[in-house]
């Protein structure tokens, strides 16, 4: 099947060599590996982030279990020491470091979960081109 073209147009394809054009496919391959790659450090920096900020979250929960654990340990020396308010007060304070403990390490849990290592879009992208590549015209 023959494609029409303008006149000035065909004639700058006839005069181009077959080194010319595969060199032209070469360059567009290259081309299009590098955005590809371009695009995987992007999603790949995305991933990353996200999971940095989960991985922060469980570290302030470790953080939070560790206050809870010094401060139940006080609360539980002065309770026995003289049953009296500071021992209780400390008491208090310890369980409040205990709820918040808890939360953050559900919330940076949760987080982690949503995490995904796989450039998706990359992927894609690339099963795309595979398909064009394999059939160019359609």
């Amino acid at each position: 099947m023959n494609i029409p073209y303008p006149e000035d147009q065909s004639e700058q394809v006839s005069e181009k060599s077959i080194g010319e054009l595969i060199g032209n496919i070469s360059d567009d391959l290259s081309q299009l590996f590098r955005q590809e790659v371009e695009l995987a450090k992007a999603e790949l920096k995305e991933e990353a982030t996200k999971a940095g900020k989960a991985a922060g979250m469980l570290g302030g929960a470790g953080f939070a279990g560790y206050l809870a654990v010094v401060l139940l340990s006080f609360a539980a020396v002065f309770g026995l020491a003289n049953v009296m308010d500071a021992g209780w007060a400390a008491l208090i304070v310890a369980v409040v470091w205990g709820v918040i403990g808890a939360a953050l390490y559900a919330t940076g849990r949760n987080r982690l979960k949503t995490v995904d290592p796989m450039p998706r879009r990359t992927v894609d992208t690339i099963k795309e081109d595979a398909r064009w590549l394999k059939n160019p015209t359609g």
